[in-house]
Formats: structure tokens, sequence, C-alpha cells
């Protein structure tokens, strides 16, 4: 984790000391049920949560021990015994290393997904908030990067919040997905453990008991998560590459807030760049970059192996993380973002009427033109308006093929702006639940 892009609630859950407190609470659990069933003595399971509930496990001690034994939860035990004492041998009875393993990772996933559902609703709030402010701010509309017909911004960012909703949902889908425990035992056959006991820790650690765990929960939970986490990445990146294209000098339609003192460039005092929108392009791709690899980690040997383990270590806390930050930053970019109004109704008129030219080809096919004769006596007449040789209104006028069917008037009405805005009620009430 690059502590320039950790946010310390993200951080918290990866931190070793919370891991470590994690596993003692899925080894305490899993004594309690045991003392219940009289596998192991009562006093001993009160005894591990009494000496251990307010432990403080040294991440040092444990990387000492691991250094002897090459066995990370080997090497947590040990530690543990030396906090706990006599009683600690009554721990991990019947249990394997991923039982503690996976149960941890998928708590310390369900957790991180918490904070990234928070994420999206902060940047859900801010999108709402500027989509209303510019409902009906009219601006053009682009496909291919060139001008298409008009829009409002307000219809722009309903758009992204349609989407960031869609992100919400596929984020509280893949928690529940990932929400699952395993305290099955060597290759998940539970001979040595009771299957009562798996479904008590399960409960304790807000998690479901997973079916067949095989001695580890099945990769294919993993990979939908980070390829959940992957999707929710790229929509940051789209809302973020619209707003860098906005910021462009060319188009000053939208730009990033400008702090007081802040600087551009260390060579030019003049630059104003969407460095943070930039930024979050590049945290997309690291969050992508995971899904590859739990992909791969699907595929285990037999009952189980460790290839996944090394990748998991880096992805789980590297994909949240940067995940988490991107969508704080997202919404802190939102929030703040410059409109520039006045700019966006220059855009619309810089091409002097063109973006009309839709209106213009469905009337004239209304007045018993094919639709080729239409498309042609419009094209005709907006080819010479891209080249800078008159208004577009103005060229249909003199068209007599034009003139003969529709009058001036006729034609001036067609160019009316709120002729494309009629409809903007009807989406914001699909997205908002509001006209």
């Amino acid at each position: 984790m690059i502590p320039r892009y950790t946010r310390d609630e993200m951080a918290r859950i990866w931190a070793p000391e919370t891991r470590y407190r994690i596993w003692f609470e899925i080894e305490a659990h899993a004594a309690d049920r045991m003392a219940e069933l009289g596998i192991i003595p009562k006093d001993a399971a009160k005894a591990i949560w009494a000496k251990g509930k307010d432990a403080t496990f040294s991440a040092a001690r444990i990387d000492e021990i691991e250094a002897v034994t090459k066995h990370d939860v080997i090497a947590f035990l040990t530690h543990l015994a030396e906090i706990v004492g006599p009683e600690a041998r009554f721990v991990h009875q019947g249990m394997t290393s991923s039982d503690v393993l996976d149960t941890c990772l998928n708590v310390q996933l369900t957790r991180a997904a918490d904070l990234l559902i928070a994420d999206v609703d902060a940047l859900l709030a801010a999108l709402k908030l500027r989509a209303i402010e510019h409902k009906m701010t009219p601006c053009i509309g682009r496909s291919h990067g060139i001008h298409a017909e008009p829009i409002t911004f307000g219809l722009k960012l309903a758009g992204f919040h349609a989407e960031f909703q869609r992100a919400k949902e596929r984020l509280v889908f893949a928690r529940k997905e990932i929400a699952t425990c395993a305290i099955s035992g060597a290759v998940g056959t539970f001979a040595n453990i009771d299957p009562s006991v798996e479904a008590h820790v399960a409960k304790k650690m807000g998690l479901a008991v997973e079916p067949v765990s095989t001695q580890v929960i099945p990769r294919d939970r993993h990979a939908m998560f980070f390829a959940v986490l992957a999707v929710v990445a790229s929509s940051v990146e789209r809302l973020a590459t619209e707003i860098r294209h906005l910021q462009r000098t060319e188009v000053l339609e939208a730009e990033e807030f400008f702090a007081p003192g802040q600087k551009g460039s260390s060579a030019m005092p003049h630059k104003r760049n969407p460095v943070l929108t930039e930024n979050l392009t590049g945290l997309a791709r690291l969050v992508r970059s995971a899904v590859v690899p739990a992909l791969e980690n699907v595929a285990l040997w037999h009952e189980r192996d460790i290839s996944h383990s090394s990748v998991e270590r880096g992805i789980g806390p590297d994909a949240t993380v940067h995940l988490d930050f991107a969508l704080r930053r997202l919404a802190n970019v939102v929030e703040k973002l410059v409109v520039y109004p006045d700019n966006m109704r220059k855009n619309l008129e810089k091409l002097g009427g063109l973006v009309h030219s839709q209106r213009v080809l469905l009337a004239l096919t209304q007045r018993g033109l094919s639709r080729e004769d239409a498309y042609a006596a419009v094209q005709r007449n907006a080819m010479p308006v891209w080249r800078g040789e008159g208004q577009f209104l103005d060229l249909l006028k003199k068209d007599t093929e034009v003139s003969a069917l529709m009058t001036a008037n006729e034609l001036e009405s067609l160019f009316d702006l709120t002729y494309h805005t009629k409809h903007v009620d009807t989406v914001f009430a699909r997205v908002f639940g509001q006209a």
C-alpha cells in the first residue's frame, strides 16, 4: 500500500494488528463452541478469551517466530501460546491454516466492501446535487468526440449517477458473495471438527457458512469480487476522462477546482492541469490489474494449494485501498467541479446551427422528400458551414429545394434549443425518482 493513496479507515483493515486480531477471534469463537460440545474444557475457552481479548499481538514477535517456522499461522499460534499459557493447547483443535486465513481474508474483504459502498454513496450524493443544479444547463452532446446534438450538463451527470447506482448494487452483491466462512479442517471434510463450530464462527464473524470448502474457500468468489472492483474502477475512469476532456483549453466547459496557492506546472506558471482526474485514471488501471491474477487463482490443485496466497496478499489490500481512495477523490472533484455554462453555450453555437441538422432532415421527410433526398439536401448545406462559409439556417433558407417545402419561419422553428430538453424531466424521474 502506498501511503499517498491510502485512507486511514481502509489501511486499518489491512494492518497486521487487525489481521492477528481477526485470527484470534476466529480461534476463540471456535474454542467457545468446542467447549459447548465438550471437546475442550470450558475453563480453557474462558481463559483463551480472558487472556487474549485485550492482548496486543506483536507483529514483530510473530515475524521472529515465522523466521524459524516458515509458517505464519504456526508463528501466530506460538505467540498466542506465549500470551495465553497452558490453555493454548486447546486452540486450533481440528482446524487447518486455511480455516483461519480464508475466513480472515473474507472478513477483511467484507469490511473493505462496506467502506467502498459508503464511498459510492458519497459520490452519488455529489452527482445528484450537481445534476439537479445543472438539470437544464444546455451543452453540446458529442459522439466520436464531435459535436452531435444538444443535451444538458445535468443529463450528463444523471447518466453517471445511474452508472454508480449500478456500481453500488454490484458492490453489495460482491460483499454478499465474499462473506463466507470455512472452518472445516484438512481437505474440508470436518473429520476432526464438528460442522457446528463452523456455523458458530460464521455467525460471530458476520459471515455465511461456505457450503463446500475443500480446505479453502473457492476462489471463484474472490474472482467475482475483484472483477466487480474493476468494473467500478472503470466507471471512475469514465467520469474522470469526461472531466479531463471538458477541461481541455479548446473546450473548457468544466474544470477541477484550483485551490489558492496551488501550482499547475514547475515550468509554466499559467497552467491549471486536470491532475486529480488524471490520477484517477491511473488508479483505475491499478485496480483493474487485480482481475487477471484473481481469475487465475480459481484453478487451484485438487483440494488446495497456496499459489493464490501471494497474489491475494498483494491484490487484497492494493485493489481495495486504491478504489477507496479513488472514489473519495472523485466525490470531492464532483463536489467542487467548476462549471462554465457560458462556455457550454458558446461551444453549442460553434458550428453555426449544425447541431439541429436531424430536425431539418426529419421535417423534410415529413414534407414529402425521400430520406435519401432529404439527407442530401441537409448535407449539402451543412458542409459549407464546416468550412466556415456561413450559417446553417441562412444556407437552408437560400436552398431552392428546401425553401420550396418550408417557409423561413418553419425552418427557424427547427432551431429551438428547448426541443432537445423536453424529456429531461422524464430521465431525471427515472434516475432520481422525481420530476
